[in-house]
């Protein structure tokens, strides 16, 4: 067994353990937004050392390019996918406000509605 192979298991093992603690944080956070939190940061980092993990481990193999397009596409929508959850969560107001340290939105509709008068 050689050192790249090792980098390859631990890269494994702790993208994992990011998935791990977004499934968790998915399930113990208590409204929307929070779950929304975990579920796109720590399982997109998990995903990429997953994903670097079997691209070291494949090397010179033709799926390498494959696991790399996976990696671009999930880094490209992840965020596109929670600011649309996280606008849908606002307006259906599913979130805490008590948890809320700054509610920006309603700031900047305050603006707009001041402007327009």
């Amino acid at each position: 067994m050689n050192v790249l192979d090792v980098l390859a298991g631990v890269l494994v093992l702790g993208g994992s353990v990011f998935a791990l603690t977004a499934a968790i944080g998915v399930v113990r956070f208590p409204d929307t937004l929070s779950r929304m939190h975990a579920a796109t940061k720590p399982q997109v980092l998990g995903l990429l050392l997953v994903l670097a993990g079997a691209a070291i481990r494949l090397r010179g193999h033709p799926d390498v390019g494959m696991v790399i397009l996976t990696g671009l596409f999930t880094v490209i929508t992840a965020p596109v996918v929670a600011n649309r959850v996280g606008q849908l969560a606002y307006r259906e107001q599913a979130f805490r406000d008590d948890l809320l340290l700054r509610d920006e939105i309603a700031q900047r509709d305050e603006t707009a509605r001041r402007n327009d008068a």
